[in-house]
């Protein structure tokens, strides 16, 4: 447990960095923070002192865009269309942050980051390097982002310290009255691109929350996405599936993430379970993210 050999301060981490090793310097602005600090706190930071216009649209990114583990052209041709509907939607991207400038904010664990002591000052102005060791456990901030949040529960080398953080933020700016007359907050989309077995669990979640969030699944990504999109493709309208898909589908998952077969059973119906709201999953190629999103997105 974290909290048995570390204890919170003050925050210690906060400023601008400036990413070396590309043809131009790109700026960003970040802050550490603690693993269960309040989501208003964060909004106000982020409203207040970074001078963030609320979204009209938060675009949640999971899966293997949020590392950029993609080819580099399907990485390109999509990072062009989401920032396509960033821009024209008004909207905020949410990534993992490892790994133009539209208001793409990465929430990523302190504990991952790469260099993380070059970090260390307040209202600060640091150099960053870009390049990754290979022989690294640890990540690079990825320079494509405007905004980090930098969420420390004491670990190191872990993931999961941001997990609970974002969730919270994302529900707390979804109540957020975008449309006093009308009362509306801002709308969510969750957006899945590749993925591993917790991206499943992402997507499971999206769809049960309160009221429920709309996931649009990019096809052909492979992995999380192409299982979630077949399932979808091959469903009938009461979310169930035949033998004959059933099959495929759990050979897929155990070839996908190298699972046996009880394993694969317990993501395939996790799956299924999906497919009970199957409504509210879109499908699209990276070239149509904009399409797609400006669909789910009532005010635009």
């Amino acid at each position: 447990i974290p909290l048995k050999h570390t204890q919170t301060s003050p925050t210690d981490a906060y400023g601008i960095l400036e990413f070396q090793g590309g043809g131009h310097v790109n700026k960003a602005m970040y802050i550490r923070v603690s693993y269960d600090s309040k989501p208003d706190s964060l909004l106000h930071l982020m409203v207040k002192d970074w001078q963030l216009e609320l979204p009209t649209l938060l675009i949640s990114v999971h899966g293997g865009l949020q590392n950029f583990d993609l080819p580099p052209k399907l990485k390109q041709v999509f990072g062009k269309g989401l920032i396509k509907a960033a821009v024209t939607t008004g909207a905020w991207i949410f990534t993992g942050g490892s790994r133009g400038k539209v208001c793409a904010i990465g929430i990523a664990p302190w504990g991952i980051v790469e260099n993380k002591e070059d970090l260390i000052g307040r209202d600060v102005t640091r150099s960053y390097q870009t390049m990754s060791n290979p022989l690294s456990k640890l990540s690079v901030l990825n320079s494509s982002h405007s905004h980090f949040i930098l969420a420390d529960n004491g670990t190191s080398s872990k993931y999961g310290a941001e997990v609970r953080l974002r969730r919270q933020l994302e529900k707390h700016i979804a109540l957020q009255k975008i449309n006093t007359r009308l009362g509306q907050g801002v709308p969510v989309v969750c957006l899945i691109v590749e993925g591993g077995p917790n991206v499943i669990t992402i997507v499971l979640e999206s769809l049960k929350e309160e009221p429920p969030v709309p996931v649009v699944v990019c096809d052909g990504s492979g992995r999380a996405s192409d299982i979630i999109s077949f399932a979808h493709r091959y469903c009938e309208d009461d979310g169930l599936v035949s033998d004959n898909i059933k099959d495929q589908l759990l050979v897929t998952i155990q070839k996908t993430f190298n699972y046996s077969r009880s394993q694969a059973q317990q993501l395939f119906l996790m799956v299924m379970e999906c497919m009970k709201k199957r409504a509210l999953v879109g499908g699209c190629s990276s070239a149509s993210v904009p399409l797609e999103l400006c669909r789910l997105n009532p005010t635009v």
